[in-house]
């Protein structure tokens, strides 16, 4: 009985727009549902620790810092995981 043929993953580029704009939810797209919800609790929880300890005088990008650090690392994060399996399938299909 053959194997069927793996099925092709992604492309990391195409990970990278997402078709949502919480960055959390690109996991989600790789099949790690899991992961996604970790990262938009931690984008949340460090959005709100920065908005309370920062002053009304600073700007809103810098009262949302620990949130916009983790959705920057959520970003690179789903890259590598792509470009991974990526690699993977491309090894296996030569």
């Amino acid at each position: 009985m053959a194997e069927p043929a793996p099925r092709r993953p992604r492309h990391p580029l195409l990970v990278l727009p997402g078709r949502h704009p919480a960055a959390g939810l690109r996991p989600y797209a790789l099949g790690l549902p899991l992961r996604g919800l970790t990262l938009q609790m931690f984008m949340i929880v460090f959005g709100l620790i920065t908005w309370h300890l920062t002053t009304a005088q600073q700007s809103l990008i810098g009262r949302l810092a620990g949130g916009l650090f983790i959705y920057a690392i959520s970003i690179m994060d789903a890259y590598r995981l792509a470009k991974l399996r990526w690699d993977a399938f491309q090894r296996q299909a030569s």
